[in-house]
Order: C-alpha cells, then structure tokens, then sequence
C-alpha cells in the first residue's frame, strides 16, 4: 500500500478545502484515469481499493476490499453487522445483482413493534435489540469474492485488518469525531471504542480498533462459517437474548444470500441497469425515468421551474406504487412488468398537470393508474472493463448503536424499514402497505439504488448514494444531469437535490436548490416546499465513451471521500 500513482488524482487538502459545500461556486474537476476508478466515502478504504486494482485483483475484488476498508474507516454506515447489495456488469456483458440484505429473525412476528393497543411502542424499532437484522455483508462479500472474484479473503481482508489493528488518523470529515456521544457513552463497550475519556476523537488523533481486527481476523482465517456458525454468532445471540432481543443461533446459520436479475429500463438511449426488489431503488428511478422521458428535461432546464414540477409529479406517483406493491420476492409478488412499462408511464403522464401540483391525497393506491443516513455507496471500474456499484448499510447512522461483547462491531437497526404499521412513517417518514409487513425470515424494502449504465453495451456510468428514501431520487439525479444537463460527473453529483416521496406531501430542496423566482413558481402551482441543509453522498464514474478515459467524482457533501485512479 506504499505506491501512490502519479494521475492520482484528489489530495485530501483538496477534499478539506471544498468540504464548505453547497456554497462552492463551481465544482473542482473530477478524477481522471485511464485504466480503472475507485470512489468511496472514505480515502483510506479508496486506496485500498485502488491498490487491489493494480495489483491485478478485478472490480470485485476491489469492492469486497473496499467493503471490509469502510466497516473500519467509516463505522456510521462502513459495516460487517449490517447488509446492502452489489450491482456486478462484467465485461463480457454479464448483469449481475447480489442481495445481502439483513433478514428478519425467524422469531419475528407481524405486530411485533406494536403495544397492547395496537400503538407503535417508540423506539423498538430503532434503538432496541428488537430492530436488529440478521447481518448479511461478510456473506455477501464472500460469495461475490467466491463466485466472480480472482484474489484470495486472506489477501483481501489484510488492509482492513491493518487499519483496525494498527490504527489510522482521523480527518476532517470522518464520521468517528461525530458518535452521538450520550448514547456511546452509555454503553461501556461502545464507549471504550469510539470515545476518547469519554469525549469525541479530534482531528489527528489515530483510533485502534483492537476487537475488531480480532473479528475480522478470524472471518479471514474461517470464512463465513466464524460469523455464522461460530463464536461471532455466538455474541451476538448471547447479546440479543440478554436484552430483550429474539435473534437465534438458527437465525445465522440459515442465513444465505440471493442472487437476481437486475431491472433494466432505457432511458433516451442508455441502458439503466439497477436494483430490483427486495430494493425498490431500480423499479423506482426507472419508474421515474419512463415518466419523464416525455419532457423535453434538457430543453426545460437544470432546476426550472417546470422541471422541478415535471419531476416532483414523477416522484409522487412512482413512491405511491413503491409503498403500496413493493415487497421481499420471497415473500409477495412485485408488479414489475407494469411498473417498469411505458404504457404505464404515459398513463401518469396523462394524470400530470403541466401548472398544477397534484395534491398526494389525490395520488392514492387504487385510484387510477396506480391499480392493484444513513448507508454507504462506493463504485469501481477495472481495467478490464467490469464495473462494480455496492451500496450497504447498518440503516440508521451507527445502526441500533449496540456492539455485541467484544466482536467490536455495530449492529444495525434495519427492521425499522418494514412498515412497522400500516399508514404509520418509519425513520425516513415512509409510510407504507402490508406488502412490507414483518414476517419471520423476510427482508425489508430498501431503497438503495447501486446502478451500472451502458451504452450500446460499453459502460459508461456507475453511480449510487447513501440517503435513506431519498437514495432513489439522488441517484435519479446523478443519472438525469449527465444525460439530460449535459454536466460532468463531479458537477453532476454536487449539484443540489430535490426530492417528493408521496408522503409527507412535501417538495423537500436542498439550499441554493431554486431561486427566489422559481420557487415562487413552484409555491403558485401548489407546492409545499421545505428548504435546508443536504443530504446523500453520491459516489460515481463516467467513462467517455469514444476515448475510454474514465472520470471519478466523491461527493464534495463527504471531505473525507476520495476518487482515485491510475
């Protein structure tokens, strides 16, 4: 890990000077690379997937790297006690996606977040052991490295296990100078961890994360089987069980990952290959994409009025089909083939006023057409041409805040994106239907959204985001400003964000999103628009596709990301 190459590409005094963002007047260049790209939220995990890259690994190998680098560098969200999915396009025109998401104990039960009146009981979902999934990262990690990968786990897990063996230096940025520190501090063996005599870390100061280099030690001398059927497992249950949870021992050693086709949509000539369920983030986005490919969105302009109209009815009618009908495949049947239709896309077309929002209590299920923080994003491109897109998490930031004894791992809390009651919004105000219900074994809707976009069968992005609900819409974004503004990927990626999900019926816009003007405009159509601060951390590559020169963008709302390539 000592060579840095010489088109590397984004300093860390670079990222620190930009991290005052939204108020950058333009965005700095993106990274530029001739052979393969790395983008992550943290520059110590880009590194060490940059360096599996020239030493020969391929875009998986990268990624499994990557995803150990962050469960150290990047603990908020950087996780083996959570889960996610991996997007694979390989170069010989394979389209892969891999679902390791957390599941559901086999112990759970529908009502199970519910009080003795039917009431949601606060916080069950999100702070107790009762919120706590199956985690599903260091299967999904092996299976791809197994099946699609070229270099050894041992090899592989090194870097990781250095970084939390021997330390690494905070940045401005790194999420650990920000632990909620009243709740760390209230758990002894978080607390001995993440804080320093009981305050925050400071910037220069290094964090050693003995216990978990020990975990992942033995994940790396064991394989899976020392997660799920060993000592590890054997923590974690232990923990639940003495504080109220119902994770088992059986609920590990059944734990298997899936694997499925991607969904596809084109979009004004490109290839969007994306999530499908138990995500919504693919069937959503193109859902979206369907509708507004009946606009004339670069004509209208970047954040017009009318473009922001256009694209806020879009987001209201796909998110009402997404909380509705969306569900595990294992558990209910997805309506894709409607979904993803053009047919049906012109019919919400049909429903869209051009100067008028549409109330979303006129947007229901069943009414026609619509008939029967804190997660982590990284992308790479190899030099062979496959591209990897993976996003994962722990749910909220920190997850349920909880590590089990001494495996020095956060566990995540994301049983909450079930709908824990019907009609009642979970963490990211969602409120969704019974094809989301707790059921033992069943895994939660997700809106991450890992997306490979081709054309004519050549890569020519990679792109995803953290953001809770909003993942769909940031991605959405990512995509439509290179295809439809014409905006580099680094532009295209800090420029701000609306988004709508049907409930609350609200147009939420990050600042300096609209003019004064054109959010009078916006307000005279009907729109409730609520202004403040940002959100996600998109992390992307585009490549030309005459020259083959690939481009890397870290989102400049994460100072301590970085895109690097040789």
């Amino acid at each position: 890990m000592q060579h840095r190459p010489k088109c590397l590409l984004v300093t860390l005094g670079l990222l620190i000077a930009f991290a005052a963002w939204p108020a950058l007047a333009k965005s700095p260049a993106p990274v530029q690379a001739s052979s393969g790209m790395v983008v992550t939220a943290q520059h110590l995990a880009s590194q060490v997937g940059l360096d599996v890259l020239q030493q020969g690994g391929n875009a998986v190998d990268a990624a499994v790297a990557v995803g150990y680098a962050l469960a150290v560098t990047l603990p908020s969200s950087g996780n083996i006690g959570g889960g996610g999915f991996m997007l694979v396009h390989l170069a010989d025109g394979q389209d892969i996606f891999i679902n390791f998401r957390e599941k559901a104990s086999l112990n759970a039960t529908v009502d199970m977040y519910l009080d003795e009146n039917g009431d949601v009981i606060p916080g069950a979902s999100t702070n107790s052991w009762l919120g706590i999934g199956v985690p599903g990262t260091v299967m999904g990690l092996e299976y791809a490295r197994e099946k699609y990968g070229t270099m050894s786990r041992e090899a592989l897990m090194a870097p990781a296990i250095a970084l939390a063996r021997d330390g690494f230096e905070l940045v401005p940025g790194d999420d650990i100078l920000t632990v909620p520190l009243s709740t760390f501090r209230a758990a002894e063996n978080v607390a001995a961890i993440f804080l320093k005599d009981g305050e925050h870390y400071q910037v220069g100061d290094t964090i050693v994360q003995t216990q978990l280099a020990n975990t992942l030690q033995l994940i790396s001398d064991n394989g899976p089987d020392a997660f799920y059927k060993g000592s590890i497992a054997d923590a974690v249950v232990a923990a639940s069980e003495a504080n109220g949870g119902i994770l088992s021992k059986e609920d590990f050693e059944s734990y298997k990952v899936a694997e499925y086709e991607p969904v596809t949509c084109n979009y004004r000539g490109y290839q969007v290959i994306s999530s499908p369920p138990p995500s919504s983030g693919g069937t959503i986005i193109c859902e979206i994409l369907n509708i507004l490919e009946g606009y004339p969105i670069g004509y209208l302009g970047f954040n017009s009025a009318q473009t922001v109209h256009f694209m806020t009815e879009a987001m209201r009618h796909a998110y009402v089909d997404r909380n509705t009908y969306l569900g595990d495949p294992e558990f209910v049947e997805n309506p894709l083939e409607r979904l993803l239709s053009k047919d049906y896309a012109a019919q919400i077309r049909a429903q869209i006023v051009g100067n008028r929002a549409t109330p979303s209590s006129e947007v229901m299920p069943g009414t026609p057409p619509h008939e029967g923080t804190n997660t982590n994003h990284y992308s790479i491109v190899d030099a062979q041409g496959n591209a990897v897109a993976v996003t994962y998490t722990l749910n909220l930031s920190f997850g349920v805040k909880k590590i089990a004894g001494d495996t020095g791992f956060l566990l995540n809390n994301e049983l909450d994106d079930f709908t824990v009651k019907p009609g009642v919004p979970n963490a990211y105000g969602l409120v969704q239907g019974e094809a989301n219900a707790v059921a033992p074994g069943k895994t939660p809707l997700s809106s991450m959204s890992p997306t490979v976009i081709t054309k004519d069968g050549d890569i020519f992005m990679v792109t995803g985001s953290p953001g809770g609900s909003r993942i769909i819409t940031i991605t959405l974004e990512s995509i439509m400003n290179v295809i439809d503004h014409g905006m580099d990927v680094q532009e295209a990626i800090d420029a701000p964000r609306i988004h709508h999900q049907w409930l609350p019926d609200v147009l939420y816009v990050e600042k300096f999103a609209l003019s004064a003007d054109t959010r009078a405009l916006l307000e005279a159509m009907g729109h409730v628009i609520q202004e403040g601060g940002n959100w996600g951390s998109a992390e992307a590559i585009l490549r030309n596709l005459t020259t083959g020169v690939l481009y890397g963008a870290n989102d400049s709302r994460r100072p301590q990301g970085a895109a690097m390539g040789y």
